[in-house]
């Protein structure tokens, strides 16, 4: 999924992919589980899917920590096409765009720059994630759809054994 992202956004594969690690703690997380949500996600106003309501780091105005909103998927891969729609479309995150799916670094510390998440740290854990994982292999990927002709539907080539 992380791929299909890439190759239709530009969003390098390792960005996503650590993202989605750090975020939902490798897929166990109560939100991950629970709402598909595998990116942290919040809803913002303009959200017309699915809400799940949980604490997190929104405060009311006298500072006492409230039910924070997430976005609800019925799928994962939702979750991943939306966290790239979020991406692509949200003005925020445009500056993001002028670096090369290659570069993981600069995507990385473009995030942080851009307050995709609060933690002060966010950049050096998805690099470390990156790098721990071997995820930036999976920015050189591309995907290329062969049709072939020779290759009937059951994989049959046609070729006889003699």
């Amino acid at each position: 999924m992380a791929i299909d992202e890439m190759v239709r956004t530009g969003i390098p594969a390792s960005v996503i992919m650590a993202q989605a690690i750090i975020e939902s703690n490798a897929g166990i997380s109560k939100l991950a589980r629970i709402t598909n949500n595998h990116f942290g996600i919040k809803c913002k106003d303009y959200w017309e899917g699915g809400a799940y309501y949980h604490p997190d780091d929104d405060r009311d105005k006298n500072g006492t920590l409230i039910p924070s909103c997430f976005r609800k998927y019925e799928t994962i891969r939702d979750s991943y096409t939306d966290h790239s729609d979020f991406l692509t479309t949200t003005l925020n995150y445009r500056p993001l765009f002028i670096f090369d799916k290659t570069e993981y670094k600069s995507w990385a510390e473009g995030l942080e720059m851009c307050g995709y998440a609060s933690d002060e740290q966010y950049a050096e854990k998805l690099i470390r994630t990156i790098e721990l994982y071997g995820l930036h292999d999976l920015d050189f990927f591309t995907i290329k759809y062969v049709e072939r002709s020779d290759v009937s539907p059951a994989g049959d080539t046609g070729a006889t054994q003699e």
